[in-house]
């Protein structure tokens, strides 16, 4: 009898997912995945995280786009003191939901997203809510991503951790493990794995707003690569824009490149670090390049950032600080295609998208109202731009990417109307 490739896999014991979907980042397309949106009414007694404070509303938001949540049942949307033009109170989501990240992770899929690299903040880890929140976060993912046949990542976010604090992270990734068991294909289908491991990525070394580590930075990446019981991974390492010249966004100390040759994949995180097309490309040939060549050297994977655009006028708002809306414009998903064009001239067959639900900074290419409430507090939009572009969009990225669609991917796709 021939064996079909299903049939094979339900033969030898493995689902289909773990060995096609779930292996390597060549040819795929995933986005971050912040998943920190909070609600007074979700359970996790952390108000409106993220959303804008105790007092959330009218003059005192945080975000700067207004998510489009029509397609998440009434009983998991939360109102808020906001109007729409009409009257009608505007409604948000609670990210700790199971059925706000399902219906991500079906968008993901209708759209052609292979995934995401889920962000864990460290930071967070040290308050039993928010710990508990981020915990129930991953547990849907995990399930969401399996169920709609996508992959995840773990991504942790080194963010305001201080020196000596390194150890939470450790402590809590044994935990992790000990519980989800990530190195069993059979148990995590839908985790990806690069070059034969799991992928785990740590975001935030090198960068010169924040105290260098280099000793902890080193220790961490050590455990990772080779702890007999929790290591033995693949590492993926979120650096600065300008790591490999060490200026700008780096620190200067050399020692950053040691460690840097010791991961499998390096992703320069560039969102802000140029606002137009001309620029992007600019940056891609100066920068990019260079970059390209210094990771081929050492057997290094590249993973390129792509963002849709920026805009945190009301978060810093709330800092005592101003800020334009749409600080960097979409020019309806020219900015971002003018990346994903240069990835392909590169010749990479894998993208970051920066973000898939950022609403704090303007960021997100999930659906987001074009009809945002009225009042105090400003939303980027983009009036005649269809809820979906950016999902849309980033799927035919990765079309791209894969030599699926024709032509040298230097035009942006029109969309079939």
């Amino acid at each position: 009898m021939k064996l079909t490739l299903p049939l094979l896999c339900l033969t030898l014991g493995f689902s289909l997912l773990s060995h096609v979907f779930a292996e390597g980042l060549d040819g795929k397309i995933m986005c971050g995945y912040q998943g920190w949106f909070r609600t007074p009414d979700d359970g996790t007694n952390t108000g409106w995280h993220h959303y804008g404070g105790r007092n959330f509303g009218p003059g005192a938001c945080s975000i700067d786009l207004w998510p489009d949540i029509r397609e998440i049942p009434a009983a998991d949307r939360t109102p808020t003191p906001f109007k729409f033009a009409d009257g009608s109170p505007a409604e948000v989501y609670s990210s700790v939901k199971p059925s706000v990240i399902n219906l991500h992770h079906q968008w993901m899929k209708e759209y052609g997203i292979d995934g995401v690299f889920l962000q864990r903040f460290v930071v967070s880890t040290k308050d039993p809510r928010h710990a508990k929140a981020q915990d129930l976060v991953l547990e849907t993912t995990r399930t969401a991503a399996r169920d709609h046949g996508r992959e995840w990542v773990l991504m942790y976010d080194l963010s305001g951790i201080k020196p000596g604090e390194t150890q939470l992270l450790i402590n809590d990734w044994k935990r992790l493990v000990d519980t989800y068991h990530f190195a069993d294909a059979k148990e995590n289908p839908a985790y990806l794995r690069h070059r034969g491991k799991p992928l785990v990525a740590l975001w935030g070394l090198g960068f010169s707003d924040r105290a260098p580590m280099l000793d902890e930075w080193k220790q961490l990446i050590e455990f990772f690569k080779s702890d007999p019981q929790y290591g033995n991974v693949s590492l993926m390492l979120g650096v600065p824009a300008y790591w490999r010249t060490l200026t700008r966004d780096s620190i200067a100390d050399p020692e950053l490149h040691n460690l840097i040759a010791k991961a499998d994949v390096v992703s320069p995180w560039t969102i802000g670090r140029f606002n137009t097309p001309k620029n992007a490309t600019s940056h891609f040939e100066k920068t990019a390049t260079g970059d390209v060549a210094w990771c081929k050297e050492r057997n290094l994977d590249y993973l390129p950032v792509a963002f849709p655009g920026f805009s945190w006028h009301n978060l810093q708002k709330g800092r005592g600080k101003e800020a334009p809306v749409n600080a960097i414009p979409r020019l309806g998903g020219e900015f971002i295609w003018s990346q994903f064009a240069q990835t392909k001239k590169l010749g990479l067959r894998m993208q970051y998208v920066a973000m898939f639900d950022e609403l704090d900074e303007g960021t997100a290419i999930f659906k987001t109202r074009q009809d945002p409430p009225v009042g105090e507090s400003p939303f980027a939009t983009e009036p005649g731009v269809p809820e979906d572009h950016y999902l849309w969009l980033t799927g035919q990225a990765g079309k791209m990417l894969r030599g699926e669609l024709p032509g040298d991917g230097a035009a942006m796709p029109v969309r079939a109307k």
